[in-house]
């Protein structure tokens, strides 16, 4: 079984912008967690975390996106990160059967950011990564 992107949805509110994907991932919760919520993981299939402290409140630098700090941390379950001038990305996991699970993202920020297909090609790459 490959995974597969099964949605990806944006709306407008005002000045603010959410993007919404539901990923499907044959692997467990612990291999997908340490890819969203690691330096090494992040580094594979999204950008370089110069900076991350697992912890609700601590610090986290996402290369060219910024820095900010984790404002949600629900270890094996949701790592959310809110930075600077890029917005928040939320990273929630679910089982899925026996052996795989399913990401829930959210990217929300103001003016201009991430497009939809951007997410979708790094989601893409997220699933080869885990495949291999």
């Amino acid at each position: 079984m490959t995974g597969s992107i099964e949605q990806g949805m944006s709306q407008t509110h005002g000045n603010t912008r959410i993007l919404h994907f539901l990923v499907r991932l044959p692997r467990s919760m612990g291999l997908v967690w340490a890819a969203v919520s690691t330096p090494m993981g992040l580094a594979g299939w999204f950008t370089s975390a110069d900076v991350l402290e697992p912890r609700l409140g601590g610090s986290v630098t996402l290369g060219e996106l910024g820095s900010g700090q984790v404002t949600a941390w629900d270890v094996d379950r949701v790592a959310e990160y809110t930075v600077d001038g890029s917005g928040r990305l939320r990273f929630h996991l679910e089982r899925d059967g026996d052996a795989g699970c399913v990401l829930r993202f959210t990217h929300e920020y103001q003016g201009e950011g991430e497009s939809e297909p951007a997410w979708r090609a790094r989601f893409e790459r997220l699933i080869e990564i885990l495949a291999g």
